[in-house]
């Protein structure tokens, strides 16, 4: 079973709702599978080191996990238009993946949530896409042919799956955000596939 890599830090919980969206994508595509991880969080001192697994929800990710997929969604809240610090961190200790390659040709797609419609979704899923370039990853987007890009008045854009929470995070995930982050998982998910069937 081939499986494709579902990583990302959430802290109030809509990036983690949309990452268990990607994930139910990934697995409609026959013979893939979704590996849930997250990673946790950072500060800029630190008292006492995080737990090696979460009290709840996804796992931590190790550099393995990245090794071992076909395939990478990842996810992030904005911040200032970024992504969140703690996705920034885990990926800079990838150097030894960049080193190798072992990234190398596979398929990576991203997604977020902000509170509000312009508190930059576009610019944090751009932002999420280079380091991935550096790893020499196959960027996959949203194509127009999903319908629900057309027409969603809340997230969702050709650059990944997104949410507009609210600025309490008062807004639930809806119709068509959901249809774009199932879309996003089934795409990666199918690329890694048709690009395994030519190895």
């Amino acid at each position: 079973m081939n499986e494709i890599l579902v990583l990302y830090y959430s802290r109030t919980g809509k990036v983690a709702q949309l990452a268990r969206l990607v994930a139910r994508g990934v697995e409609e595509i026959d013979g893939m599978r979704a590996r849930l991880r997250s990673v946790p969080p950072v500060a800029p001192v630190t008292e006492t080191a995080a737990p090696p697994e979460p009290d709840e929800g996804a796992p931590y990710a190790t550099r393995a996990d990245l090794r071992e997929c076909v395939g990478l969604a990842l996810g992030s809240p904005t911040r200032f238009g970024n992504m969140a610090a703690p996705l920034k961190h885990f990926l800079d200790t990838t150097s030894a993946e960049w080193a190798s390659g072992s990234l190398v040709g596979k398929p990576a797609g991203v997604f977020t949530s902000t509170s509000t419609m312009h508190g930059g979704q576009e610019t944090t899923l751009l932002s999420m896409m280079l380091p991935l370039l550096h790893q020499g990853m196959l960027i996959v987007g949203i194509p127009y042919t999903e319908i629900a890009l057309n027409r969603t008045r809340g997230g969702g854009s050709p650059y990944g799956a997104s949410h507009v929470a609210g600025t309490s995070g008062e807004n639930p995930i809806d119709d068509d955000e959901r249809l774009l982050a199932r879309a996003l998982g089934r795409r990666i998910a199918e690329i890694a596939r048709r690009l395994g069937a030519g190895a």
